[in-house]
């Protein structure tokens, strides 16, 4: 989490904060960071460390710009302040809340979103792919005209796409009503409903025929079975947004299904798939997927052309 990302200054031992002490915002991230190992904090829906998210949850609760300078830690808090980091701290490390919860807001790149428990928390390698990677895959010169994020939760990937393909018009569709409402309100606070259309459809049941240059998806992957093992913070995401069913292909396979009737001919289908890459492969050998590479290594995103699709036989499904 980039914008949270102040050294602390000096390695000296977190101190016993007690009630009247006038602690500076440097002594209660290093108190927070305890707080943290010691509740086990599972990370990775807004940040991958302690530092950095306790130092974004101190900043939001303060009202403090998030791209404040060290400075900022020697500034002592009010006994008022003092009450509100407790709770959020309390929050955030004995009941788990995941961050972006808290604080009902959640970063890709520049972009800011709003959440809250009706979605999953924004989190995607789109963000690092969709700048070049998945442009080299359509053809050059031609304008990406229509787009769609299936299984588009809070908006935040339709959001992407309309932002980075300025010419196209993106729908985005949602199974879930709840998350449906915080898309829209999303896609409103990006001014970009002239270009955004919602559909709440189970993938492309309720959607009016049209031939997409892309379809864009993050769809839920993780088998049933696994949910039971997800951390806390992980389980009080929506389950509907996370299960993939028994083998964490069922969202994916009626995608696939239905985009050969989706794509335009030159067109591609990408897929954001977490820990399923040898299943995808199994289970799909004929697509002849393609892994885009990702900075850290993981690769857990997948294309495939319009071309190999509409070869693809019933049989396979």
């Amino acid at each position: 989490m980039s914008r949270a990302a102040i050294a602390t200054p000096g390695d000296r031992p977190s101190p016993r904060l007690r009630p009247g002490k006038r602690a500076t915002l440097g002594d209660w991230l290093r108190w927070g960071e305890k707080l943290y190992a010691k509740h086990r904090v599972a990370f990775g829906q807004v940040a991958t460390n302690a530092h950095d998210e306790a130092l974004y949850l101190l900043l939001h609760t303060l009202n403090l710009p998030l791209d404040s300078k060290p400075a900022v830690l020697r500034r002592k808090l009010t006994p008022e302040e003092e009450v509100r980091v407790k709770e959020i701290f309390r929050r955030r490390t004995e009941d788990h809340v995941p961050a972006a919860y808290l604080t009902r807001e959640a970063f890709l790149g520049e972009h800011r979103f709003y959440v809250d428990e009706r979605v999953i928390i924004p989190r995607s390698y789109f963000l690092e792919l969709l700048p070049e990677q998945i442009p080299q895959w359509l053809p050059p010169g031609k304008p990406v005209k229509r787009a769609v994020d299936v299984c588009t939760g809070s908006g935040c990937l339709a959001i992407l796409l309309a932002h980075r393909f300025a010419e196209a018009r993106v729908d985005a569709i949602e199974l879930s009503p709840d998350a449906l409402a915080v898309a829209k309100f999303n896609v409103a606070r990006h001014h970009l409903a002239p270009r955004v259309k919602l559909f709440h459809s189970d993938v492309f049941d309720a959607v009016p025929a049209v031939k997409y240059d892309l379809i864009l998806s993050n769809p839920p992957y993780v088998p049933t079975r696994e949910l039971r093992g997800l951390s806390a913070e992980f389980k009080q995401e929506p389950a509907m947004a996370l299960d993939g069913g028994k083998d964490g292909l069922d969202i994916i396979r009626k995608l696939l299904r239905q985009a050969r009737e989706r794509l335009q001919p030159h067109g591609v289908v990408v897929l954001e798939v977490g820990g399923l890459r040898a299943a995808m492969d199994r289970a799909f050998p004929e697509l002849d997927l393609h892994w885009l590479h990702t900075e850290d290594g993981e690769d857990c995103v997948c294309l495939m052309q319009a071309t190999r699709l509409a070869r693809w036989g019933h049989r396979n499904l």
